[in-house]
């Protein structure tokens, strides 16, 4: 009920102050009435030029592009370029000087420039009123309490507000270095697991890789394979025709190799031992087969040795 009271007091006595300065306020304005059409067109067409100043800066920057940040100190670049920032916008700045809006009054609303500013007059007026009391009722108080007694309550008052203050700064700083922890905390068990499950994944893709790798390989060679069966088969009239020969003559006959087991001994020479991919040409090696993948380039003799062959390197 006292703060009541008081509050109350003030405001009457604020209210008398109000009404002694009461003359010397300007009288109120009436409604402004509205620009005239010529100061509204030519208020847009500033405004429109404004406008395309900034379209045209807007433009310049999307064609520059964005750029790029260096790999490392991140953090001191973007401070860099930001101190950069703030000191050209500084410059600027000072090197700017005010311009008007336009000469015409009623682009520039001097009616209500002149309202805003008696409205600003009557406040400034009202804040003198209560200045001057409170100077008055600190005056009053003066004598009533000495100077050791308001250096004694001042320095409790500063105490009082650094103890706060620093209250509240450490548990702002409590507070922020949880979140530190917390965050650090989350960053290592992000790392820990993206770190494992890479690792697992690229196992993964590879062994997939390699399992189809395989099956492509084993369809590849089944599919060869029932091809040379079926369009270059083994001699057979010309190998009984053989044995019956060789069986007059006492000699044993000779099992020859299909074109399919040729090819592949051809092959994984080439793969295993790439040094000495050539193959020794040998009775059970029929000669037509032979002749044939030399003919088209299949294989290839070697200079030096007509009884070797081996494999073109047709991956190189």
């Amino acid at each position: 009920m006292d703060k009541q009271d008081e509050l109350l007091k003030e405001a009457e006595t604020l209210a008398r102050y109000m009404s002694g300065y009461q003359h010397e306020l300007p009288p109120n304005i009436s409604k402004t009435s509205p620009a005239p059409e010529e100061a509204r067109e030519e208020l847009l067409q500033q405004c429109e030029a404004i406008w395309k100043q900034m379209e045209e800066c807007q433009s310049k920057l999307t064609m520059s592009g964005p750029e790029t940040l260096p790999e490392t100190d991140v953090q001191l670049y973007l401070l860099m370029m930001q101190v950069k920032a703030l000191t050209a916008e500084y410059e600027q700045w000072q090197k700017r000087t005010p311009e008007i809006i336009s000469d015409n009054q009623d682009v520039l609303g001097k009616e209500e420039l002149e309202k805003i500013a008696r409205e600003l007059e009557m406040v400034l007026s009202s804040v003198q009123a209560k200045n001057k009391k409170l100077k008055k009722d600190l005056e009053k108080n003066a004598g009533k309490t000495t100077q050791p007694e308001l250096f004694d309550m001042f320095n409790a008052c500063k105490r009082h507000t650094a103890a706060q203050q620093n209250y509240l700064e450490q548990n702002w700083l409590d507070g922020q270095q949880k979140i530190v922890d917390a965050l650090t905390s989350r960053q290592d068990e992000l790392k820990n697991q993206l770190t494992a499950f890479s690792e697992k994944r690229v196992y993964q893709d590879i062994a997939g890789k390699l399992y189809k790798v395989r099956a492509h390989k084993e369809e590849l060679l089944s599919a060869l394979g029932d091809f040379l069966e079926e369009h270059f088969p083994l001699p057979q009239e010309q190998e009984n025709q053989s044995k019956k020969k060789k069986g007059q003559s006492g000699k044993k006959s000779v099992q020859l190799m299909t074109l399919h087991e040729i090819l592949e001994i051809l092959i994984n020479k080439l793969m295993t031992t790439p040094h000495d991919p050539y193959l020794v040409l040998k009775p059970h090696h029929w000669p037509p087969y032979i002749e044939m993948l030399l003919r088209y380039g299949i294989a290839l003799r070697h200079p030096e040795d007509t009884k070797r062959i081996r494999l073109e390197a047709f991956h190189q």
